[in-house]
């Protein structure tokens, strides 16, 4: 199944961005599209991980959802806050890490869409804007901990969002959320093109086999995984 990006919305109308915070772009467009279709309104509880302005978050408030955000930056939880009081919408935003502030909860709803950029680098930064998006060298350090937290966050008949790049591997995002007995599958793809992150780094992200020579999109996909 395939879905195009949202290219006319308002989710990001209005919203601010404290230097260094993620400001939405295509990938969160594509996951807003992937929450449309999701069953979401007065009594669902969600989960964001890694909200950032908290646009999607916001965007889940608006139509009656009870909504938890947590980030680990305290420039995008202040953010998030502002643009919750900005729009008069009920959010509670966490800082720290969602597995940690999350702990003893369960969700109806859980979204994601975490840092999932390779990079050179094994270590997660701790600090600047490549916080948003550095993921070390596979792209899936962030994601496999989503993929194994999961079924705790998650109450029976739940729903897992995530969206993530083509070059993290989608399958092995389903195996591994298979694994944890979640019914998964992808359910979106789009393509978009190089941001300058990509074509940053295009030299090592060819040399690592992740990249095609004069590559040019990238390949988006929506993941969707149901706690039995």
């Amino acid at each position: 199944m395939s879905c195009s990006v949202l290219s006319a919305d308002r989710l990001a109308t209005g919203l601010i961005a404290l230097p260094g915070v993620y400001r939405p772009q295509a990938d969160t467009r594509f996951l807003a599209a992937a929450l449309g279709d999701e069953d979401v309104g007065p009594g669902t509880e969600m989960l964001e991980i890694g909200t950032g302005t908290g646009a999607l978050a916001l965007h889940a408030a608006g139509r009656g959802a009870r909504v938890t955000a947590v980030d680990v930056s305290w420039s995008a939880v202040v953010t998030a806050r502002l643009n919750a009081l900005r729009r008069r919408l009920p959010l509670r935003v966490l800082h720290g890490d969602f597995a940690a502030r999350a702990a003893r909860r369960r969700f109806d709803l859980v979204i994601a869409n975490p840092p999932y950029v390779p990079a050179p680098q094994a270590r997660l930064p701790s600090h600047g804007p490549e916080r948003a998006w550095d993921a070390g060298p596979d792209g899936r350090v962030v994601i496999n901990r989503i993929c194994t937290a999961a079924p705790a966050l998650l109450r029976p008949g739940g729903v897992l969002l995530i969206v993530h790049s083509g070059m993290c591997g989608a399958e092995e995002t389903v195996d591994r959320l298979a694994e944890a007995r979640l019914a998964a599958e992808v359910t979106a793809t789009t393509s978009v093109p190089w941001g300058p992150v990509l074509r940053s780094r295009r030299a090592w992200l060819e040399s690592q086999g992740l990249a095609a020579e004069a590559e040019q999109r990238e390949e988006l996909v929506i993941i969707r995984a149901r706690h039995l």
